[in-house]
């Protein structure tokens, strides 16, 4: 039986063949992007380009779907290669082991991309260049701090409320005179005691919940 055949069920025959055809962009392959990738593969995108400049450390084991013991150490976007290989040896992957800013030269337009970056300069230059390529795409807001998944929601950022980030996104939205988009927030308020330090304390079920937000909403955009 087909690896694909309880999605073909779900959608159709039409709609299987135009994720195979589809190309996606994953740019950030940790705890938001990686659930991203992971699910991307398992519906049955065709293509996968995939960026992110880190290597996987201990710490990134409670969240990240590529951190495995057996991971620590290597590039982020070898190991997730290697493990979209392991769904799907027929998808085709592109892994760029860079960091993503204004100054990057890229010669492929793909169909949807994913923003999981954490770095906002970096969100800000995604977001130019799709919009620069007429390319659609969704962009993750913040994800730590946070414990309740029911609270994820996606608008347009320049209905989001509460999270910090997206308050600092709708600014340089407005400043670069961008278009409204789409991203995936949460409205939870969180508790005072997590607020403190500049690392932010985070759980999978969050972040893994943002990531497969994204990644469904990328397939619904793609077979509309």
């Amino acid at each position: 039986m087909d690896r694909l055949n309880r999605t073909l069920l779900l959608f159709g025959d039409k709609a299987i063949e135009k994720l195979r055809e589809s190309t996606v962009m994953v740019v950030g392959c940790g705890a938001v992007g990686s659930f991203a990738i992971e699910a991307l593969a398992r519906a049955g995108i065709g293509n996968l380009i995939i960026i992110d400049f880190d290597k996987i450390e201990e710490s990134n084991i409670n969240r990240q779907i590529f951190a495995l013991n057996s991971t620590l150490g290597r590039l982020k976007v070898k190991a997730a290669a290697e493990r979209i290989s392991d769904i799907n040896p027929n998808i085709h992957t592109v892994a760029l082991n860079l960091f993503f800013d204004e100054n990057v030269e890229l010669d492929f337009v793909p169909d949807f991309v994913i923003d999981a970056i954490d770095t906002v300069p970096s969100k800000v230059a995604l977001y130019k260049w799709c919009t620069e390529r007429d390319i659609p795409f969704i962009s993750s807001m913040g994800a730590a701090r946070k414990t309740d998944p029911t609270q994820i929601k996606i608008a347009k950022v320049s209905k989001t409320s509460v999270c910090p980030l997206a308050a600092k996104i709708r600014k340089l939205v407005r400043e670069n005179k961008l278009a409204d988009f789409d991203v995936v927030y949460s409205t939870e308020i969180p508790d005072e005691k997590v607020l403190k330090g500049r690392v932010f304390g985070s759980v999978v079920t969050v972040t893994g919940t943002f990531g497969l937000f994204m990644a469904n909403y990328a397939i619904k955009e793609l077979i509309k």
